[in-house]
């Protein structure tokens, strides 16, 4: 095989269809352009979000999010921060939680999440705590039992 021998498929390329070459062609006297509009002059290019004179899609739907002036900065600069409760903890029976822990009990989806504990739920058993941020009363009530509370970093 060379390639000097190499065809496209049988039917899968066909002749291009040449238009203004008489009307027994199919495509002559206004070649395919309709009656004397704007598409049928020369050197036209509609554009892309023009409609015709109807109303643009983009005019059309409401505007929300970042659009015209519309642009929520809280929306986009929020920390995304998942809430893990003391009881949560207490029901691990362990002695040392972090991340790395939590993530392996299915408690938060990956270990880069933002991670805050609340205080809802009793804990008896003093546990070391590692994580981002702590509630004042989650703080105390850890405190309390004996355990620590460190903030990661």
């Amino acid at each position: 095989m060379n390639l000097s021998e190499l065809k496209p498929a049988k039917g899968s390329t066909s002749n291009r269809k040449r238009i203004g070459r008489g009307n027994a062609t199919g495509q002559g006297r206004t070649a395919g352009k309709g009656h004397n509009g704007y598409k049928a002059r020369s050197g036209t290019k509609a554009k892309l979000h023009f409609e015709g004179g109807q109303t643009p899609l983009a005019r059309r739907l409401p505007k929300r999010g970042m659009g015209k002036g519309k642009f929520n900065h809280l929306s986009y600069s929020k920390k995304k921060v998942k809430i893990i409760h003391i009881s949560d903890l207490s029901n691990l029976n362990l002695k040392e939680i972090d991340k790395k822990v939590l993530k392996d009990n299915g408690l938060i989806p990956n270990i880069d999440v933002l991670v805050k504990v609340l205080s809802d739920g009793d804990i008896k058993d003093p546990i070391n705590i590692k994580m981002d941020f702590f509630s004042a009363a989650a703080k105390k009530k850890i405190e309390s039992a004996g355990g620590t509370a460190e903030i990661l970093c």
